[in-house]
């Protein structure tokens, strides 16, 4: 009897030495919460300290209770597992609620830490998508693992997600790969909201608008909104006309006929397009004569412009200047021509021979 009581008392010690080391650790946290964390730039290290303070304390609690426990000799050997599986199960409970708090707290303080300052809304829309994720993962992770603790097979409910999760992914692929492109999309930033871009792959140019989580909106210039999957991006050619700047280079191709003074007329060209007013002076201007044409030297005529949202217009400005330019100089434009050679006795014998057919 008077060890029963011995080694109740010292259970009961047991659980009030826990019980204050609960509190004391409850005490620290919030010390270091405000003397250390709360004076720092970054507020990650007072997420951390805040998903730690209640799992911390409930765990201290729950250590010097399974002591106490375990040192009652009046307990039913039976119990045992039955006490091992239980402070098994809360010590996973509590784990998963501090790592609950700390992957929310984190994705939430990467929200409005960094995601905001970002040009792009896309990292905005994958966090919440990640968070689920995540959350999601460590959910089953922890269910499967108390679980097996209680001796219940958990295999076939693995191979039960695997194949749901399989039949899943191969039914959303095609979301999935326009998905995992956004995500490519979001690191490598080949282009913003407000770019100008072309997309080769479906000969689409505009400027965009959105860059969202399964595809990218682009208006184009006749006033028409294309959303083309991120998928389709991620795998062709995309070329960013606003990067690194507007400045953009103008050419075009004109033909002079052949016997022309090929210095003159490059010199006529490069002049012309000199005296225009949206030419950029301090660029180079170049005519270059770079093809033997079926019916003319054809030259390569480019400059350089201020922004590339004047392309076309520019070049419809550029071809004027350069026709008026070389019809004052008397500088022939040639026209394409063909010649057409036949034998006409040959042709004669041919009509003729049809003509007595018919008769």
């Amino acid at each position: 009897m008077t060890d029963q009581l011995i080694n109740l008392g010292t259970s009961a010690l047991i659980i009030l030495v826990a019980f204050l080391l609960s509190r004391l650790s409850r005490w620290l946290t919030r010390q270091l919460g405000e003397r250390i964390a709360g004076r720092t730039r970054n507020t990650l290290d007072d997420v951390l300290v805040n998903s730690a303070r209640g799992p911390l304390q409930a765990i201290i609690l729950i250590f010097g209770l399974e002591i106490a426990i375990n040192r009652l000799q009046y307990i039913p050997d039976s119990w045992g597992d039955d006490i091992s599986r239980l402070t098994f199960s809360l010590y996973a409970l509590f784990i998963y609620i501090f790592f609950y708090r700390l992957v929310g707290g984190a994705i939430i303080w990467y929200g409005k830490s960094i995601a905001r300052k970002t040009p792009s809304k896309l990292d905005d829309k994958f966090l919440h998508l990640f968070r689920r994720i995540a959350l999601l993962t460590l959910s089953v992770v922890v269910i499967i693992t108390v679980l097996g603790r209680y001796g219940i097979e958990v295999s076939a409910l693995v191979t039960t997600l695997g194949i749901g999760s399989l039949a899943i992914a191969l039914a959303a692929q095609e979301t999935l790969g326009d998905m995992i492109s956004g995500f490519t999309i979001m690191l490598d930033q080949p282009f913003k909201v407000g770019d100008r871009v072309e997309i080769q792959a479906i000969d689409t140019w505009g400027d965009v608008t959105e860059i969202g989580l399964r595809s990218t909106r682009i208006i184009t210039r006749d006033n028409r909104m294309v959303t083309v999957p991120n998928s389709v991006i991620g795998k062709g050619m995309v070329v960013n006309h606003s990067v690194p700047s507007t400045m953009y280079r103008v050419e075009t191709h004109v033909g002079v006929a052949y016997g022309s003074d090929i210095e003159y007329a490059r010199q006529v060209m490069i002049e012309a397009i000199r005296a225009q007013e949206w030419v950029m002076p301090d660029k180079p201007i170049e005519a270059l004569m770079l093809q033997f044409g079926d019916s003319a030297l054809i030259f390569r005529v480019r400059c350089w412009i201020e922004h590339f949202v004047e392309t076309r217009r520019i070049i419809d400005k550029m071809n004027t200047a350069l026709y008026i330019a070389l019809n004052e100089a008397k500088i022939i434009i040639p026209m394409p021509q063909r010649e057409l050679r036949f034998n006409a006795q040959k042709l004669s014998v041919q009509l003729d021979g049809s003509a007595g057919d018919e008769s």
